[in-house]
């Protein structure tokens, strides 16, 4: 089976491992990596974004190990477009988070309309942090949690009792 998944990644964190294993799981993954135009354009927030070339080269790592650990190949492209490289003819599955399925229903709109077979979507469940908020790269970036989840030393103990 050939998978897809695309984001940020910046940086990476276990809900994003959580992603990719998942994607391993079903086959070979080709990972589209929003480029630096995009970037900014796909984040609800205003933060800094590491450039292309960083990204790609701190995901590259990742998927090496995960690729090996679960015998499947992958590559990584550049997305210059929100619905990326998904809308290609060639993939049989999409994984996303919980908060872009619509994006992936609107993926399969699209491959509708080029003739296409649907995508299976696959949605992976979030992962959370210690303090049972969602992991995510916004908050790492912030200095709440670290890539794990931990809370980070100047948050721990942040609103519980004493």
């Amino acid at each position: 089976m050939k998978v897809a998944l695309g984001g940020t990644f910046d940086p990476i964190h276990d809900g994003h491992r959580a992603l990719f294993e998942r994607a391993f799981e079903l086959g070979d993954v080709t990972v589209g990596l929003t480029s630096d135009d995009l970037a900014p354009k796909t984040r609800q927030d205003n933060r800094y974004v590491q450039p292309y070339a960083d990204r790609r080269a701190a995901l590259a790592d990742e998927l090496e190990r995960l690729g090996a650990q679960y015998d499947q190949s992958w590559e990584i492209r550049e997305l210059s477009e929100p619905t990326g490289i998904a809308t290609e003819a060639q993939f049989d599955a999409l994984v996303v988070s919980p908060e872009t399925e619509t994006g992936g229903k609107r993926i399969n709109e699209i491959r509708r309309d080029r003739g296409h077979d649907e995508l299976e979507i696959v949605v992976v469940p979030h992962v959370y942090a210690d303090d049972g908020d969602i992991i995510s790269s916004t908050r790492i970036v912030n200095g709440e949690i670290d890539e794990h989840g931990n809370l980070t030393p100047e948050r721990e103990g942040r609103g519980q009792p004493s």
